[in-house]
């Protein structure tokens, strides 16, 4: 296993440094960002080095690299930076919990990430650049595509068919057989029961708000007195 350099210095990058170097015994050794986002020159005590330098001091040939960045633009952000770290030669790891505890026959690309506790059938297929956060659940024999991201306790049903590029909010779930298309945004609790087309958004309204305040609802409904 080669030493790793991870792509980011913002939140999802502290995520993913935790489980690359708790959980999955990688040897992180640096961070590299684009050089408008740099303002130190070390992140969780490592160099953090400009993306545009970063071969002049970690060769492509001795370091692998994962892209620790989020969903900006559909995820198209870090299927950008992903591609010009392949292009320039960096071998790209996935970083797996083995607490995920995956079946034998999940196959998953280059670039994924899969947080701990999440479900996963056997039979699933992921593509490359695809991240899964924890309390995910993806159903047997279904295939999830390239650049997306699965947030905490987004539920796919089997044999479900997920193109490039999809974001999935917290509590989404797709039905049983649906194909989704390419670039859907799916928001917090929705529910998809039918194929999506390409580009397509489905979104929950917000619950509306009691019209009493806290106080005068906790007196009304004696909550105090359970």
């Amino acid at each position: 296993m080669k030493d790793l350099i991870i792509f980011g210095n913002g939140k999802i990058a502290d995520v993913v440094f935790y489980y690359a170097k708790n959980e999955c015994n990688f040897s992180v050794v640096a961070f590299t960002a684009d050089k408008e986002y740099i303002h130190e020159n070390s992140y969780h005590a490592l160099p953090l080095i400009p993306f545009s330098e970063i071969e002049k001091y970690f060769k492509p040939d001795d370091y692998s690299m994962f892209i620790a960045i989020g969903y900006q633009d559909l995820n198209r952000l870090r299927e950008a930076k992903y591609l010009a770290a392949k292009k320039i030669g960096y071998e790209i790891v996935s970083i797996v919990s083995p607490l995920s505890k995956l079946p034998s026959t999940v196959k998953y690309g280059e670039n994924c990430f899969i947080m701990p506790p999440s479900i996963i059938h056997p039979e699933v297929e992921i593509g490359n650049n695809t991240f899964v956060w924890s309390g995910a659940m993806i159903g047997h024999h279904t295939i999830i595509g390239d650049n997306c991201w699965l947030t905490s306790c987004t539920n796919i049903s089997g044999v479900v068919k997920v193109g490039n590029n999809c974001f999935f909010a917290v509590n989404s779930t797709v039905g049983h057989g649906v194909t989704i298309g390419n670039k859907c945004f799916l928001g917090a609790n929705t529910l998809v029961t039918k194929n999506l087309a390409d580009n397509k958004v489905v979104i929950e309204e917000s619950s509306k708000i009691f019209r009493l305040e806290s106080e005068q609802f906790l007196r009304f409904s004696k909550f105090t007195d359970l």
